[in-house]
């Protein structure tokens, strides 16, 4: 079994002050494949960010960094990837979205997508 987990950044930006950027380029560095969805069309090193909904299988994380008012237009496109789990990163909580997971056998996890690398718990 493979330890590379594909990846969907949701809220990719490709300013390098934003997590979600760091989240993208470390992930992508450990090898992990990304997929990176922000809010205007963009590259991230090599890594384009799409606006679209691209249809994406064998999805292992979906790592969120948007805020829950701007996720709800995603709970279709994200409940239909059928990640193993969704990743709330701080700020981005929101437990409407975590039971809607947790009814589909997603699990819904609090954490920080950059320490969890650092750390070697990704």
């Amino acid at each position: 079994m493979s330890d590379k987990k594909l990846t969907v950044v949701l809220g990719a930006s490709p300013n390098p002050d934003r997590y979600s950027y760091l989240a993208v380029s470390r992930l992508t560095a450990k090898g992990h494949p990304v997929v990176a969805i922000g809010k205007k069309e963009a590259k991230i090193g090599e890594i384009p960010v799409t606006k679209d909904h691209p249809p994406v299988q064998d999805v292992d994380t979906v790592t969120l960094y948007m805020n829950p008012q701007l996720q709800q237009e995603y709970y279709d496109y994200i409940l239909q990837l059928q990640p193993k789990r969704i990743i709330f990163n701080p700020g981005t909580e929101n437990d409407e979205l975590a039971e809607l997971a947790s009814s589909k056998g997603i699990e819904p996890v609090e954490a920080c997508t950059l320490v969890m690398l650092s750390t070697g718990q990704y």
